[in-house]
């Protein structure tokens, strides 16, 4: 079924890693839980903004992905769906995305071109820079700060803390997952952490993102005053960085998709279920 192809390509699942802060940066702008109306465009402005930033990625990196061979089976590069089927598939996105930020308020429609910006500059900056990993997270901070400003019509510095924890907390798991691809990256040209540091200097790095994460979350509950089941969820979190480190180590990385995908999508989570119950 062509649905289900696409939604293999975007990797919808992935979803799980920004929504959550999304909806945290929301539930903390309205200092409870929003209009249903905002958390559904707020919903369909994420899903259709990530959408389209997965089928850039695949459109712009499809000769990297056919040279790679943990990536050579991809829909683009295995014929499964057109360029041009995901070209069109990428400007439906970017509609929908446009016609929810316009639906939310002014300053959201304005604002959504630099969002879309962002997110075409990412895919290039592998290219470049092993900094691409802060620009993806960059790129997911888009989701807890546009939240905010959907809710609000307005923006408080006070939200870049939380735009600054997931950007570390983004930088700090895309750095681990990168590791799979270091030789290729190497051999094709490409940037990143491990590329450029190695094994060991890329897991000290992760760790570190990950020590600055938390307390950029712990500053985010002492900046809006939030409740003792915000600060009990950041407990729970800090046992989960702690085994998503256990299970990567410089002579084994086998288990690289699990701290990958099972415990960010844990760690996101985690923070919105325990900042939600602290407003209801």
């Amino acid at each position: 079924m062509k649905l289900t192809r696409y939604l293999r390509m975007i990797k919808i699942e992935h979803s799980v890693f920004a929504l959550p802060f999304a909806f945290v940066g929301a539930l903390i702008a309205a200092r409870g839980v929003p209009q249903w109306s905002k958390v559904g465009w707020i919903t369909l402005a994420m899903v259709s903004a990530r959408s389209a930033a997965m089928g850039l990625n695949r459109v712009i990196d499809r000769q990297i992905d056919a040279a790679n061979p943990r990536t050579k089976n991809r829909e683009i590069p295995s014929g499964v769906i057109r360029v041009g089927e995901t070209v069109m598939f990428i400007a439906v996105s970017l509609a929908v995305f446009i016609y929810s930020a316009y639906s939310l308020n002014p300053l959201c429609l304005w604002l959504s071109p630099v969002a879309i910006a962002v997110l075409v500059v990412y895919s290039y900056t592998k290219r470049f820079t092993w900094g691409s990993h802060f620009v993806l997270g960059l790129a997911i901070a888009g989701a807890p700060l546009g939240a905010w400003i959907a809710v609000t019509g307005s923006f408080d510095p006070r939200i870049l803390a939380l735009g600054f924890a997931v950007i570390f907390w983004l930088a700090g798991f895309d750095t681990l997952y990168a590791l799979q691809d270091m030789e290729f990256d190497r051999s094709f040209g490409l940037h990143s952490i491990p590329q450029r540091f190695g094994v060991g200097a890329s897991i000290q790095f992760a760790r570190i993102a990950h020590v600055i994460t938390w307390f950029l979350l712990a500053f985010t509950g002492l900046l809006f005053n939030l409740s003792p089941f915000y600060w009990i969820g950041l407990l729970f979190v800090a046992c989960l960085f702690f085994y998503e480190h256990s299970l990567v180590k410089k002579d084994d990385l086998s288990k690289l998709d699990m701290a990958f995908f099972n415990m960010n999508g844990y760690i996101s989570m985690t923070v919105f279920v325990f900042t939600l119950l602290g407003y209801i």
